[in-house]
């Protein structure tokens, strides 16, 4: 479970690097706003995703409540699930 939660937010990472590198410089300086919609949505999704995986670990007693929470909060920061990953890996070395 908690591997599976590194991985997840380490893609999640990726696809706001590609929505904010990528996709948002098409939009305003190509003018392809679909790009922004695409990845958007992806990112969004994968978000959603998250979120969903980190409260099933937190659930089933896999994830301490205060580095869910730290993991909550940090989702909605730009790379955020990054800032975690090695309290992430110490705890999946258990």
């Amino acid at each position: 479970m908690i591997q599976n939660l590194r991985r997840l937010g380490l893609i999640e990472a990726l696809s706001f690097l590609l929505l904010t590198g990528v996709a948002m410089p098409l939009k305003y300086l190509a003018h392809k706003p679909e790009a922004v919609k695409i990845v958007g949505t992806a990112h969004g999704a994968l978000w959603v995703l998250y979120i969903g995986m980190l409260g099933v670990a937190f659930l089933t007693k896999k994830l301490p409540f205060t580095l869910a929470l730290l993991l909550g909060v940090g989702s909605v920061l730009p790379f955020g699930p990054l800032l975690f990953e090695k309290k992430l890996k110490a705890l999946e070395s258990k």
